[in-house]
């Protein structure tokens, strides 16, 4: 309740810039007008106020910010019925100004009657007491009991309409200042790129980590299974490892890039392209991969994004096979056809990939790269797929290599060529 006063009157403040601009244009329109003097003038200019209020909600669209903020300071209203930020759709700024026109209309009458009704209840309240008061032109049936009850009917007259016009704001709070269909999209879409942003780093991390981890795996077991029968073999293992831990750590200086990309700073080292390949390649091979890499047509000129989308797409695939399948041979085909790139990665499974019925048991909280290459596709407008056939598991994805979009994700089948 006292909250909730303290809101009306602080509409009544508000009003009177308004006010006090409309009492002194109103005697320019009318001869012998005086809304300082002339209570009914004075009437005149309160409703004249009332639409230039409504004019600057419409014309100042961070009006709303602060009647959230009076409004859920003084009003108990929760924060979620509310809208955040300025009124920037004119269906936000006409609630706005319906809203400020309530608050100021409201809080006026409760803080006229604030000023004026406590000290008539007074006078009222004295009136059989005080000698000095019986003089005054009221009735003489006021001068007994009749006196004192009109001066605590006039209190609850005061309390009443201020606890009144407070419940209506409460309730009317949420309807005119909460959020509109307009804001409730542009919330969805920042949720929505907040997610796709926390997606992109997950899926940057997956690849640029997980397959460094899976190489230096085995390069690591290799080394430890041969080092006291061929230290030499041994020893380039371990140089393998150094290499492949220093070209992670330049990979990961990228991803973090992407974070400061989301700080407005440029990113530490650019993301690596298919421009690569034969680096990544040389790593896997270094891992005792043997990788079979066919290459078709001009794949070196592509679109940056596609170039880098298709990096990763191989390096997950790579990364796939040495994870699941071990150092097994791998084979590669990378091609342009009819305005899409085609990638295609095939190793042999001894029974099954990890996931797949009648295969090893699948790793706890894996699958994320196969997701992820499938998004990586679909938001390039392309497509991707992955399935055993014939004891051989095979990853295809399609990039179109004009336009964006989303495409229809996986599939069960596979991309002949």
């Amino acid at each position: 309740m006292g909250r909730r006063w303290v809101h009306l009157v602080l509409g009544g403040a508000l009003l009177m810039p308004f006010f006090l601009l409309t009492s002194v244009v109103v005697p320019l329109f009318a001869d012998g007008a005086n809304p300082f003097l002339d209570v009914g003038w004075q009437f005149v200019a309160f409703g004249g106020a009332l639409p230039l209020a409504a004019l600057a909600a419409l014309l100042f669209p961070l009006l709303r910010p602060l009647e959230v903020a009076a409004v859920r300071s003084l009003c108990g209203v929760p924060a979620e019925r509310l809208a955040e930020g300025p009124a920037v759709s004119w269906a936000a700024r006409r609630r706005t100004a319906l809203w400020f026109v309530a608050h100021l209309l409201a809080g006026g009458i409760v803080s006229g009657m604030t000023l004026s009704a406590p000290p008539a209840a007074v006078v009222l309240l004295l009136l059989p007491f005080a000698d000095p008061l019986r003089h005054t032109a009221l009735p003489d049936a006021f001068h007994g009991v009749l006196g004192p009850l009109a001066g605590l009917a006039l209190l609850a007259l005061v309390a009443g309409t201020a606890w009144g016009a407070g419940a209506l704001l409460g309730r009317a709070a949420p309807v005119l200042l909460g959020p509109t269909p307009a804001d409730r999209l542009a919330a969805a879409e920042r949720r929505a790129a907040e997610l796709a942003s926390r997606n992109r780093l997950a899926r940057e991390l997956h690849d640029a980590v997980g397959h460094a981890l899976s190489a230096v795996t085995l390069q690591a077991g290799a080394a430890r299974r041969v080092l006291d029968t061929d230290p030499e073999f041994a020893r380039r293992a371990l140089a393998a490892i150094e290499e492949t831990t220093r070209d992670a750590v330049a990979e990961l200086d990228t991803v973090l890039g992407l974070l400061r990309e989301e700080d407005g700073s440029d990113p530490a080292a650019p993301a690596p392209t298919l421009d690569g390949l034969e680096a990544l390649l040389d790593r896997t091979r270094a891992a005792g991969v043997p990788v079979e890499a066919t290459v078709e047509g001009p794949c070196a000129g592509l679109a940056p994004v596609i170039s880098r989308e298709a990096y990763r797409i191989v390096q997950e695939g790579l990364s796939n096979a040495l994870r699941h399948a071990g150092p097994v041979p791998v084979r590669l085909h990378l091609g342009v056809r009819e305005g899409e790139l085609l990638i295609r990665v095939e190793n042999p499974v001894a029974g099954a990939v990890a996931g797949v019925a009648g295969g090893p048991a699948a790793r706890p909280g894996g699958g994320r790269g196969l997701r992820g290459i499938a998004e990586r596709a679909r938001l390039l407008g392309g497509a991707a797929s992955a399935a055993e056939r014939d004891g051989v598991w095979r990853l295809t994805a399609r990039l179109p290599l004009t336009g964006t979009g989303t495409g229809t994700g996986t599939g069960t089948g596979t991309e002949e060529w």
